[in-house]
């Protein structure tokens, strides 16, 4: 075992150790790409979403200098038809990039150290090899000797793009090893799957991937692999459970990442709430408020007030094909917004092509990031949120309409404010305090039709459900009429404490909002 080539399993064995959630079936998938026209994946997610756990499991499993049955016969893999025809069968290169950017000494060009450093140990690992000076170079001759195709695990792939920036030159020279590496015509009879992980997606040139030969994985398009990036909601629920810890909570602060069906959260934050008993935000040991502020101080194309909207609860539509994956290149509110996907400070709904911010940890790190200015706006309006709330508790409808209005004000320049979907875009924003006493479900399947917002308290919470209809040049009464004609309240059924019914009109004539409030009362 080598530093480079099959190296030792202690830290998957300390993966496995600790809380481990089983991950293995990533590497079914991985075999089954071995070999094929699919055999080189890029995969990008956050920090500590479990890059470099998967990939140490990766080496642990191919490494053939071991036998590593007794870390993989107890996890789901093992019962793979093809978990015996893979394992301990290829020479497995280990290459942690971020690695070697600590380590240079001053002026020491990277990306020839570790071309050196790794020909070095192979040439000692074999020394009848004669090419020493490029790397794929020795692999090939490795492969013609022993007849044995190499694994590639590469982690951190992007740390020079993001370390050094703008060091164009050493990108360029990092970009001609890689495709020496993955780009010769010769590349399928040396290497039999290569697996990628970093931050951002492979950079692109102009219009094009440096790399378009790799399948990529990233936060804007993560399938078939997404249940891979972090825990999904199942394995975070039967964490809260054997932790007795409160899973509504552990929801609202660490989930909101969704592809498809599947919920994601970050593992380095959920571990850190089962672990200290407390829910707050984790997210400042990974990555510095100073680095989201930096992004959002730009404020192309009135960046800032797309990021306040968010703040308040609300969606920003972006395109995403402009951005060249790298942080050097930033010339829109577009590539911004793209990037604090990436870099997982955003969620992105891939349905609609909008961002929001996804919890309330990340919620925490966007009120560090704004300057004081920017804050009184948000501060403001969470303030507002709150009067909101408490207005629609105690029955005020007259202030409830009043606040609404003041909403409709505020977001009328972001929001196009012409139906009752605008108008539920604005209640979704105003109520954004609500979110931490309430489930909140936006047109919600009931009765005869579809309640437009129903608020049912979370668990402990001693608070009256509520369901909100909203109605368009008509009148508020008519809306609460519809709550009972169309019996909404069964969306509630099974619910025992009080339920307000709460209907809202807004007359486009007068520019007026309404508002009347009533208790439900059950047969």
């Amino acid at each position: 075992m080598g530093t480079y080539l099959n190296v030792d399993t202690s830290s998957f064995e300390s993966l496995r150790n600790t809380e481990y959630i089983d991950k293995s079936m990533l590497i079914s998938y991985f075999n089954s790409c071995l070999d094929t026209t699919n055999r080189l994946l890029c995969v990008s997610r956050p920090r500590r979403f479990g890059k470099t756990s998967s990939i140490k499991m990766l080496a642990a499993y191919y490494n053939r200098d071991i036998d590593s049955h007794a870390l993989f016969n107890d996890l789901l893999i093992a019962r793979d038809k093809r978990y015996e025809m893979f394992i301990n069968k290829y020479n497995t290169i280990f290459i942690d990039i971020s690695e070697f950017i600590v380590t240079a000494e001053k002026n020491e060009n990277v990306v020839d150290n570790i071309q050196k450093k790794i020909c070095a140990e192979l040439a000692t690992i074999f020394p009848n090899v004669t090419n020493t000076q490029k790397l794929f170079d020795v692999l090939k001759e490795i492969r013609d000797i022993t007849g044995n195709k190499f694994i590639v695990l590469i982690d951190e792939w992007d740390a020079i793009f993001r370390e050094r920036s703008s060091d164009i030159e050493l990108q360029n020279q990092y970009i001609a090893m890689l495709r020496g590496l993955f780009k010769s015509s010769i590349t399928d009879r040396v290497i039999a799957g290569a697996y990628l992980t970093g931050i951002l997606p492979i950079k692109k040139y102009g219009t094009q991937s440096a790399l378009n030969n790799f399948n990529e994985f990233t936060m804007l398009n993560p399938e078939p692999l997404s249940e891979f990036i972090g825990f999904t909601e199942r394995e975070v629920q039967d964490l809260c459970l054997r932790h007795n810890v409160n899973f509504s909570e552990m929801q609202r602060w660490y989930d909101g990442y969704v592809f498809g069906n599947t919920h994601i959260y970050n593992p380095k934050s959920v571990l850190s709430a089962l672990q200290r008993k407390l829910f707050e935000s984790y997210w400042t040991e990974t990555e510095t408020y100073l680095s989201l502020k930096k992004y959002i101080d730009m404020n192309f194309d009135g960046l800032k007030d797309s990021i306040l909207i968010m703040v308040n609860g609300g969606r920003r539509e972006i395109k995403t094909r402009t951005f060249q994956n790298d942080m050097l290149n930033i010339k829109s509110r577009d590539d911004v917004l793209t990037l604090l996907v990436h870099l997982g400070y955003l969620a992105f709904d891939r349905m609609t092509k909008e961002v929001y911010i996804p919890n309330e940890e990340i919620f925490e790190e966007f009120k560090n990031a704004l300057d004081s200015k920017a804050w009184i706006v948000v501060q403001k309006a969470l303030e507002e949120s709150e009067l909101l709330l408490q207005a629609t508790l105690t029955g005020d409808g007259a202030k409830v309409a009043e606040i609404i209005s003041r909403e409709h004000l505020r977001s009328a320049s972001v929001i196009k404010y012409n139906d009752e979907n605008a108008l539920a875009s604005v209640l979704s924003i105003a109520y954004y305090s609500a979110k931490k006493d309430y489930y909140i479900f936006r047109e919600l399947p009931t009765g005869k039709g579809f309640a437009d917002l129903v608020f049912l308290p979370r668990t402990d919470m001693m608070l009256p459900a509520l369901i909100v209809e909203l109605k368009w040049d008509k009148s508020a009464p008519s809306a609460i009429k519809q709550i009972k004609d169309k019996q909404y309240t069964e969306a509630l059924a099974d619910y025992a404490g009080k339920v307000l019914l709460v209907g809202i009109n807004y007359d486009k004539v007068t520019k007026e909002h309404q508002c009347v409030i009533e208790q439900w009362k059950r047969n």
